[in-house]
C-alpha cells in the first residue's frame, strides 16, 4: 500500500473514488420512483385531498376550466373569493389555468377546510394526469397534506387550553 487507505468498497485512489461516486449516483437516479400517468377509460385522473376533517374526491379531465363542486359551480359553492383563489392555485402554479375541467365531491369540515382539501386533491390529480408537474407542485407545497387539526378539549378546562375565569373571592 502506498499510504492511501483502502476502503471497504475497494477504492485505491481518488479516481477510483470518483468513479464509485458517479456509479452510485447513477444507481440512485435509476432507483427513483417513476411516476406514471393514471387515467381511467374516460381520460380522467382521480385523486383524494384532505384538510382538517374535510375530504375531497376529485376528477380532472381536459376542458375549458369548469369546476363543479357537489353539483354546483365553484362560484356558488365557495362564495368567498379567497377560497376560489385557493382552489385555482395548483393550475396557476402549473401554468394550466382553464385547461382542465374539475368534478369533485367534498364532505366534512367547514368551507375553509373543504377548499384546502380540494386544492390538495386537484394537485394530486394533476400529478396523476401529468407526472412531470410533480416537481413544480411539490416545491409549492401543494402535495403535502396539511396535518393541522383542532386540538381536543381537556377536562377541567373551558376549551382545549382556555381555563375558566378565576375568582379570588
Amino acid at each position: 500500500m502506498s499510504g492511501i487507505a483502502t476502503t471497504t468498497t475497494g477504492a485505491r485512489s481518488l479516481a477510483d473514488l470518483k468513479t464509485l461516486a458517479v456509479t452510485s449516483a447513477a444507481g440512485l437516479e435509476a432507483s427513483k420512483p417513476v411516476h406514471e400517468v393514471k387515467r381511467d377509460a374516460l381520460g380522467r385522473s382521480y385523486a383524494t385531498g384532505r384538510r382538517k376533517n374535510a375530504i375531497a374526491r376529485v376528477w380532472i379531465k381536459p376542458g375549458k376550466g369548469e369546476i363543479i363542486v357537489n353539483g354546483k359551480t365553484v362560484g356558488v359553492y365557495f362564495a368567498r373569493p379567497v377560497l376560489r383563489m385557493l382552489i385555482t392555485q395548483p393550475f396557476l402554479i402549473a401554468d394550466r389555468y382553464n385547461q382542465f375541467d374539475v368534478f369533485c365531491t367534498v364532505n366534512g369540515g367547514g368551507l375553509s377546510g373543504q377548499a384546502g382539501a380540494l386544492r390538495h386533491g386537484i394537485s394530486r390529480a394533476l400529478t396523476h394526469y401529468e407526472p412531470e408537474l410533480r416537481g413544480v407542485l411539490k416545491m409549492a407545497g401543494f402535495l403535502t397534506r396539511d396535518s393541522r387539526v383542532v386540538e381536543r378539549k381537556k377536562y377541567g378546562k373551558a376549551k382545549a387550553r382556555r381555563s375558566f375565569q378565576f375568582s379570588k373571592r
